[in-house]
């Protein structure tokens, strides 16, 4: 699955979308930036409640497909404009993080 099905077919809003036809491999659940940098694993969705400028740092060096902001939590402009540079895809959840995982459970 892409991270672009996944978007449409968990009704998450893309707020930036580089990448769209990325393939997704597994899900991640983390908010301490170290900590998801050792453990998520390329291809991962990612999810967070973290919305500073950090996540696509951690984005890329775990090589994730996307992440995915839970909670309803968004980003300002300036981080879309670096998760468009460095091709990080960034989905929108208004879920509850666990409500989130299980969607995205249940469609990959």
């Amino acid at each position: 699955m892409t991270v672009k099905e996944l978007s449409e077919k968990c009704n998450f809003k893309a707020a930036v979308l580089p990448d769209g036809g990325r393939e997704i491999d597994g899900c991640y659940i983390g908010d301490l930036l170290s900590w998801v940098m050792g453990r998520a694993e390329e291809n991962n969705v990612w999810i967070t409640i973290m919305s500073n400028q950090n996540i696509i740092a951690v984005a890329t060096l775990a090589d994730v497909a996307c992440i995915v902001l839970s909670e309803g939590v968004t980003v300002d402009d300036s981080i879309i404009k670096l998760a468009e540079e460095k091709g990080v895809n960034i989905l929108l959840s208004d879920k509850r993080t666990f409500e989130t995982a299980v969607e995205i459970y249940k469609t990959i």
